[in-house]
């Protein structure tokens, strides 16, 4: 295995972790941005307020999004597989 083979296989694989991961943290941090304005606006400081609705929204998108996350998962294996005879021998 060339370096440049493993560069190849390092570059898709942080591709792909930084797909799967932008919907959860993106959406993270637009409701704690909006909620922590809230928390300004109306002067509560109860750290329940931001956590909570935070992991709700985030297993929410987990929920939901799963079938994507899990499609996309199975076609970045189904592609390493397929190319595995080029990374061995």
């Amino acid at each position: 295995m060339t370096p440049d083979m493993v560069t190849e296989l390092m570059r898709h694989l942080l591709r792909e972790a930084i797909i799967l991961a932008a919907p959860l943290l993106v959406s993270a941090a637009v409701l704690s941005f909006v909620l922590s304005l809230v928390q300004t606006l109306t002067s509560l400081q109860d750290q329940s307020l931001t956590s909570v609705p935070r992991l709700l929204a985030v297993t929410l998108i987990l929920l939901v999004g799963m079938p994507w996350f899990l499609e996309r998962l199975v076609t970045y294996t189904r592609s390493l597989m397929v190319d595995f005879h080029r990374f061995v021998g």
